[in-house]
């Protein structure tokens, strides 16, 4: 994104045409009170969030399954947590600093009592889970990524939704022969959604890549 352009940086832009990315941001309702703010704040400390539209995605997603438990891998501020809150949803973040901010926008958002926040290892933390659950989403570090979806699998109940952010990573996820260790890291990750007989995958163009896979019955 150039120097000058006043866009957020969380939209990522670069997927799509520039023009096909306004038009979508273009068209989206105006967030609450505290949505909104966590947006600015984000812009402004360059604080990794899935924006909007990925946003109403999640929301989306987690309304048609009638979602009633979901397992977030790295929540940052907790922006994700809000719009995809469906039934009870546990936020994990490695930042203790972060927690505690994304227990502030829980409060003035009201959604305190449906989110059980860990702080710690996500992945450890999704490990030592004894449930299984209607949604996972993955947003860890990218180095990371098929580990995750090794622990995943076995934690998502069948016809649930293992949904993954940035798996485009700005373009770099069709390179040839990749040098950066967290292209390399997603691209195998997105082999493993593809070739596992367990799941059904689509990866929707929008923003950085959002993955889609649903756990077969």
């Amino acid at each position: 994104m150039p120097e000058n352009d006043t866009r957020p940086q969380w939209r990522h832009d670069g997927i799509t045409a520039p023009q096909v990315d306004d038009y979508i941001y273009s068209l989206l309702p105006p967030r609450d009170e505290v949505l909104t703010h966590m947006e600015a704040e984000a812009g402004k400390r360059k604080i990794p969030i899935v924006g909007p539209a990925v946003g109403r995605v999640l929301h989306q997603l987690a309304r048609m399954i009638n979602a009633k438990s979901i397992f977030e891998l790295g929540s940052a501020i907790g922006y994700s947590t809000i719009v995809g809150e469906s039934g009870r949803v546990t936020y994990t973040d490695g930042n203790p600093q972060n927690a505690q901010e994304a227990r502030g926008y829980f409060g003035r958002a009201g959604v305190s009592k449906q989110i059980n926040v860990r702080v710690g290892d996500a992945l450890e933390l999704l490990s030592e889970e004894k449930q299984e659950f209607d949604i996972i989403f993955n947003d860890v570090d990218k180095e990371d990524y098929p580990r995750v979806f090794l622990i995943a699998l076995a934690k998502l109940r069948k016809g649930g939704l293992f949904v993954t952010d940035n798996v485009l990573w700005n373009g770099r996820a069709a390179q040839q022969d990749p040098k950066e260790a967290t292209t390399k890291a997603i691209q195998e990750f997105n082999r493993q959604l593809y070739a596992s007989p367990d799941l059904f995958t689509t990866i929707l163009p929008l923003r950085d890549g959002l993955a889609v896979a649903q756990k077969r019955s």
